[in-house]
């Protein structure tokens, strides 16, 4: 379902401060991911994933005495939670199939950007449009040859990240936020029947979270469904040492309030610990639903 279009440049600057795209410095990355069932699904149809991207040099023979694999300084690390859509069938083989269709993307189809100047920031945004649409692609392609499974979906939001070059897409409930300066900030929009009125302004945005609670749960954009063709919202930002990412499934940000998560995230360091007491939290609340966290914190 086409939704209106966004900006995808999100400017985390200060006022007066100088902006962190000129800081070349380099980051690492801590990060982990876990998924947790729930207390009342039989299922669990969420999936994740967490990857380095590299250039490599794979020796086949040498005279020298060397490893068999050299690898660039250049890393990328790429995101993604995918949460298959309630109430149709086989959710978690759609999510599988959205999370395999983008390790495929990544392997043989996207274009390697390790020096990312000027418009190739922005071909980086086009090619993950492609990869979630390829994806919505690799569902119908399924459902045409099992009709039993028509009408199959999943939600997905990816992030991908370079240096201080961090890129976003997603389609459907699930969320990207950003840890930063202190402040939890949600890079994505909700692609529901809730969020929908809101952005048309049927309703005003004070009144959101009622919406939430009788029609938060209805998706009006996914990777697969009923019919072919996703809407894929992008972003981009740029990244300081000291801020953490985080995606995860509708099963946290349900149940556990942006504030609480934001408390975590200050007073957590370490990703797997975060992770663990975020998922906790959600299970705390009934466990009524799947629920899929990652934690990434970028260091100097």
């Amino acid at each position: 379902m086409p939704l209106p279009p966004t900006d995808p440049e999100i400017n985390l600057s200060s006022p007066g401060q100088p902006n962190p795209a000129h800081d070349a410095r380099p980051m690492s990355v801590r990060s982990f991911g876990m998924t947790d069932q729930g207390l009342v699904r039989e299922t669990n149809e969420d999936q994740f994933l967490i990857a380095r991207l590299t250039k490599a040099l794979d020796i086949q023979q040498s005279s020298l005495p060397q490893a068999q694999a050299k690898y660039a300084n250049d890393q990328g690390h790429i995101f993604v939670v995918a949460d298959g859509v309630s109430g149709s069938p086989a959710g978690e083989q759609a999510s599988a199939l959205a999370v395999k269709s983008i390790e495929d993307f990544l392997v043989n189809t996207l274009k390697w950007f390790f020096q990312l100047k000027g418009p190739e920031k922005e071909n980086v945004l086009a090619e993950f449009q492609i990869a979630l649409r390829q994806a919505d692609a690799s569902i119908f392609r399924e459902v045409a040859q099992h009709p039993e499974l028509h009408g199959m979906g999943t939600t997905l939001a990816l992030a991908y990240t370079l240096g201080a070059n961090l890129f976003v897409a997603n389609a459907g409930d699930s969320r990207c936020y950003l840890f930063h300066d202190g402040e939890l900030v949600q890079l994505t929009c909700d692609h529901t029947l809730a969020q929908d009125m809101v952005r048309k302004g049927l309703v005003p945005q004070t009144q959101i979270d009622r919406l939430n609670r009788h029609l938060g749960h209805i998706v009006t954009n996914a990777i697969g469904g009923s019919t072919p063709g996703v809407w894929v919202e992008v972003h981009k930002a740029t990244l300081t040492p000291g801020d953490v990412l985080l995606l995860a499934t509708d099963g946290l940000t349900s149940y556990v309030p942006d504030e609480r998560i934001e408390f975590t995230l200050r007073t957590e360091p370490d990703p797997k610990i975060a992770c663990e007491r975020l998922v906790a939290q959600a299970v705390e609340k009934g466990g009524r639903d799947n629920v899929t966290v990652i934690v990434a914190r970028y260091e100097t």
